[in-house]
């Protein structure tokens, strides 16, 4: 073969110039047709130099290529109107949760917690919410463009950001991997001026005035995390037990607990207090107290205080069955155990016993904790660093150790003999039979009588809810109905068998001045196929608060609702 000389190796560059250029376009219409991205074509632009857009090369064709971060794409534009838009593609995303080396750049997504920079390199930690230490984003100033070096100074805690790069070990010893960046842009500005979190540890109590933005500290990303996969492996074991999941109604005209203390949904103009119907009998005198017979229900209506009601319709009729949601109850409390709103979740059991109820609720507590133990170990370690040294060793008891059971009788005798020793330590000493326990009281039988979480059952009647069932033993005086109790938290769990006798039910109903009309359907249950069951209420947030090792139920929720305070 002769040689190349210049002009002829000249004359064959020209020609596959244009040949790759015909291919660019060729791609552009397919592109165009299909509104489906493409890079390949680009590709062969680049291998033979082609800088320019494709339109320059053929003004008939209004195409233009663009690049950005080393990928192309094909977008259509007109000599009329310019796009709104622009799309761009960049490497798959990451989460810093599963980061591994990777021989492909990859996308990382997230905050900036710190930003250190050095004479020739930055280290920016990058958390997107996945985990709990985020990732470490190196970038060598030799190894990035112009562009990334003018957004490296614009770094701040706080601001959101978007590096490519590939993951690597990591040289340094506190992470296994980082990302070498060749590629940062910041997304969302943060002026380290007004930004309210600086890197400093702030109080639970001033982060609940920024609730808004109290995620993206550790302490409580971490209980997000706990009680989404709480949550989860709630849903898992009652679906794997074969419970169906039931969504009861948040508007009631019932009070599940017979103790008033809920919120009223209402329409009525209470602003103009003169407008407002008042009630009469039946022979037209007035009553105190407002017709709501003139409001959007045609009847006063409640924030339920429980699903329990509700799922115990379904129970008698898909035999297991659970709801989970949100609850509400108008107590006003400043308690760190209490809110005005709370999730719980209520399984109900048809043909069940109150021991059945006491085995599901110690089956379910052991499977959820134990998922948390698995999965969230790295938020795990943080809570016992910071809150609870025990902690860890606590929630593996209570996976693996049997459950105590003791009545209410046995529990009230150790208390007894307990308080007797020194009554002086005691906020509530006085302790007989039909004391309502206070949290001292189920704390000192849960931690240090039994060192266990523990079952109460047989509670006397008048200090339970009137759906539960009388025992028959003692002639009444007790009902069937069980707390557990757990170390760090006192009552976790409240549960009975219901009573599903129509008569005992009327009456207990008639003594506690609750309207049998407004039951109606409850008692419906007991008239027709009436069957024992049994069921129980775990309190979430409680739940939380006791696997993360917090002490303020307000930590283990987003917003929390309590007397004087329904920010955000």
């Amino acid at each position: 073969m002769a040689p190349l000389t210049s002009s002829t190796y000249h004359r064959r560059r020209i020609l596959t110039t244009k040949m790759a250029s015909r291919a660019c376009l060729a791609a552009a219409a397919t592109y165009a047709a299909s509104s489906i991205r493409t890079s390949s074509a680009f590709g062969a632009c680049r291998s033979v130099g082609l800088s320019r857009s494709i339109s320059s090369l053929s003004p008939s064709v209004p195409f233009v290529a663009r690049s950005h971060y080393n990928s192309f794409q094909l977008h259509m534009s007109s000599t009329e109107t310019a796009p709104a838009t622009t799309s761009t593609t960049s490497p798959p995303r990451v989460k810093t949760a599963d980061a591994q080396v990777s021989d492909d750049p990859v996308s990382i997504k997230g905050w900036v917690k710190t930003v250190r920079k050095q004479k020739t390199l930055a280290f920016v930690e990058v958390n997107d919410g996945s985990n709990l230490g985020g990732i470490q984003c190196v970038l060598t100033f030799d190894d990035v463009d112009e562009t990334t070096l003018a957004e490296i100074d614009k770094l701040t805690t706080g601001c959101s950001v978007h590096a490519i790069g590939r993951i690597v070990e990591s040289q340094g010893g506190k992470q296994a991997f980082e990302l070498a960046a060749t590629s940062l842009r910041v997304v969302g500005a943060c002026p380290g001026e007004t930004f309210p979190l600086a890197k400093k540890r702030h109080s639970l109590e001033y982060l609940r005035t920024i609730a808004h933005l109290r995620p993206r500290t550790n302490t409580i990303a971490a209980v997000a995390r706990v009680r989404s996969t709480l949550a989860g492996a709630i849903h898992s074991f009652f679906q794997g037990q074969g419970f169906q999941y039931v969504q009861t109604p948040l508007i009631t005209a019932s009070d599940c607990e017979g103790a008033g203390e809920m919120f009223r949904v209402t329409t009525l103009n209470i602003d103009d207090v003169s407008s407002l119907v008042r009630a009469k009998d039946d022979k037209g005198k007035e009553l105190p107290g407002v017709d709501y017979a003139e409001d959007f229900f045609g009847k006063a209506a409640f924030l339920t205080v429980s699903g329990q009601l509700g799922g115990e319709t379904y129970a008698c009729a898909l035999g297991d069955v659970y709801t989970f949601g949100p609850t509400f109850r108008a107590e006003n409390s400043q308690t760190t155990r209490h809110l005005a709103e709370f999730w719980m979740v209520e399984p109900e059991m048809a043909f069940a016993d109150l021991t059945s109820a006491m085995d599901n609720a110690e089956a379910m507590l052991k499977s959820v904790v134990r998922e948390v133990l698995e999965k969230c170990d790295e938020d795990l370690e943080f809570f016992i660093k910071f809150f609870d040294k025990g902690l860890k060793d606590r929630l593996q008891k209570l996976a693996n150790k049997p459950f105590v059971r003791v009545s209410y009788r046995e529990a009230i005798g150790y208390l007894q003999e307990e308080i007797a020793k020194d009554p002086s330590k005691w906020q509530f000493p006085e302790v007989e039979f039909g004391t309502d326990l206070a949290t001292e009281h189920e704390r000192w039988l849960a931690e240090t009588k039994f060192e266990s979480a523990v079952f109460v059952y047989n509670y006397p009647k008048k200090i339970k809810a009137f759906y539960m069932r009388d025992n028959d033993e003692d002639g009444g005086e007790t009902v069937n109905a069980m707390d557990l109790l757990v170390p760090g938290v006192g009552e976790l769990v409240g549960g009975s068998q219901r009573e599903e006798r129509l008569d005992v039910l009327i009456e207990k109903m008639k003594e506690l001045d609750l309207n049998v009309d407004d039951y109606w359907w409850y008692l419906d249950l007991r008239r027709f196929g009436s069957v024992p069951h049994s069921g129980y209420g775990l309190g979430f947030e409680r739940l939380v608060t006791y696997v993360c090792g917090i002490e303020n139920i307000r930590d283990a929720i987003a917003f929390p609702r309590y007397p004087g305070n329904a920010e955000f």
